[in-house]
């Protein structure tokens, strides 16, 4: 297994992008069909994904002076993922002055994937990506307890998607998506079982926003990341608090290809984020967080 070393040089990048996905392998042939990715697009009402590979998006964040913390999501248990931690391992290594690798493992893996994070630790990799909706758990739930237990000894950031998804959006049934494992509150007991674990919430958590930041004002590990919505429709009671009491754990992330970053940019300028507020919400916050 490649051993990831980052080189990105923090005080030449504008932004930190936290939530960047990658989804096509450049070694094999896809395995599924690109339904799923057709679905998110129609629901964000973009064009044209690209490519989907790490090089490419690492090309994208490049050209503009960026990095990117990118990863696949571990969706089934009983199969490997189209695109294994291991490649993105191996890329991210060849373009470590831009991409920061996050992994990805089911909590129903067990033992197994208690094993494998430990690897991938061992590995370089710079934190964990769960989407609660997606694999079907609450996050609380003590099957993931023994793969937090690797986490929280190692200090590695573990990133929940909360809130609705966009997966499944629209479908019938919704695609079989529940939204109900994605309440941040539930991520409330994790972070008082797991103090050295940092966590940072993905997305403003509609509709349990007050819970988001609740949580992110009462454990101080616990951080907010914004990616998936364009700023100009946070609500306000987030915008007051990334302003002010949440100033120094509020996070940058898009979720390219899905919201780009120059959009997500542009649209940040209307919601009157304070000056001195920017530096932290755009970078100075990951890098603190990533120890990079």
């Amino acid at each position: 297994m490649t051993t990831y070393r980052p080189a990105v040089d923090v005080d030449a990048i504008v932004a930190l992008d936290m939530h960047t996905h990658v989804s096509a392998s450049i070694t094999a042939e896809p395995r599924v069909a690109d339904a799923r990715r057709a679905q998110m697009a129609k629901f964000f009402k973009v064009e044209d994904l690209g490519s989907g590979t790490l090089p490419d998006l690492a090309e994208y964040y490049r050209s503009r002076n960026m990095a990117a913390v990118s990863f696949n999501v571990d969706k089934d248990p009983d199969d490997a993922p189209e695109l294994t931690d291991d490649e993105i391992l191996e890329l991210a290594n060849r373009e470590n002055d831009t991409i920061i690798p996050f992994g990805s493992i089911h909590p129903r893996r067990g033992e197994a994937g208690v094993r494998r994070a430990e690897a991938l630790i061992a590995a370089g990799i710079r934190g964990f990506k769960f989407h609660p909706n997606g694999q079907a758990f609450f996050p609380n739930d003590r099957i993931a307890y023994d793969l937090y237990e690797v986490l929280n000894a190692h200090r590695i950031p573990a990133l929940f998607h909360t809130g609705q998804s966009g997966a499944g959006a629209g479908e019938r049934g919704g695609g079989g998506f529940r939204l109900k494992y994605s309440n941040p509150l539930h991520l409330d007991d994790v972070a008082a079982d797991f103090p050295d674990m940092p966590i940072v919430l993905a997305h403003p958590s509609f509709p349990w926003q007050d819970e988001a930041l609740a949580v992110a004002m009462h454990k101080p590990q616990v951080y907010i990341e914004l990616s998936g919505w364009s700023p100009k429709y946070f609500p306000p009671n987030l915008v007051h608090y990334a302003n002010t009491m949440l100033r120094d754990k509020v996070l940058f992330g898009s979720d390219f290809p899905l919201i780009t970053p120059d959009r997500w940019l542009r649209d940040l300028d209307e919601i009157g984020i304070r000056d001195e507020v920017r530096p932290g919400l755009l970078k100075d916050n990951a890098i603190r967080l990533l120890g990079l």
